[in-house]
């Protein structure tokens, strides 16, 4: 049960995070047009770079997580920048959508368009193990995201060597989370250039953000 409730809560957050159009997605779509059919294994090799790096995070994040969870004010800082930087993220994407604010370019790919992308940024033509690497460690928000809620949900969780149950859950879990999205995002684009229709895209976008504000309330109210 453990183990699945935090994997559970670690798979919504990451999955809400992978769907925000960003700089991981136009990777991925960029080279899964590329790759064509083979625009899968895309998906796979940007994921198990980011999976890496994140993985390599979360150790060194573990092992010199004691010290920094005995600080009070330390938890109560993190606990509320976490919480709100979810209720934020997940008003910003409702409110978006009202302002129609929200681009749907990648919905309908414009290859003429990522070759200009691509021919700007050297990170698109890498190998996507190294792509998803470099990518991830290149966004502000992602390393944002690790400093609050990351940080926070570990302390949550208890997240530890000596708690390898919940440990293994958080990872698996937020890992899936990207994996889930990125892998179809990619295989559709290869075959087709085609990923979602906009009503559905919109649909899961309203109820991810319910979720992201829903649970930034609990994080922020959770440290006292």
């Amino acid at each position: 049960m453990v183990f699945w409730s935090v994997f559970s809560y670690s798979f919504v957050v990451a999955l809400t995070g992978a769907m925000s159009p960003g700089p991981v997605l136009s990777y991925v779509i960029f080279n899964a047009i590329k790759e064509k059919e083979r625009g899968f294994l895309v998906g796979l090799f940007v994921i198990l770079g980011h999976a890496i790096l994140e993985l390599l995070l979360i150790l060194i994040l573990v092992a010199g997580l004691g010290p920094i969870l005995e600080n009070q004010i330390f938890v109560i800082i993190i606990g509320l920048l976490g919480g709100g930087l979810l209720i934020y993220f997940g008003g910003s994407i409702i409110y978006d959508l009202r302002k129609k604010r929200i681009d749907f370019s990648f919905l309908n790919p414009d290859a003429a368009k990522l070759q200009d992308q691509a021919k700007q940024n050297k990170l698109f033509n890498m190998h996507p193990i190294l792509g998803g690497v470099m990518i991830s460690i290149s966004n502000p928000y992602w390393i944002l995201w690790w400093a609050t809620w990351g940080l926070n949900a570990m302390r949550i969780f208890n997240i530890s060597f000596a708690n390898p149950i919940a440990f293994w859950g958080f990872f698996i879990g937020h890992e899936m989370g990207d994996l889930v999205w990125y892998v179809p995002v990619a295989t559709l684009v290869g075959f087709s250039g085609k990923i979602m229709t906009k009503k559905v895209y919109i649909a899961i976008l309203v109820a991810c953000s319910i979720f992201m504000i829903g649970f930034g309330l609990y994080l922020a109210s959770s440290v006292f």
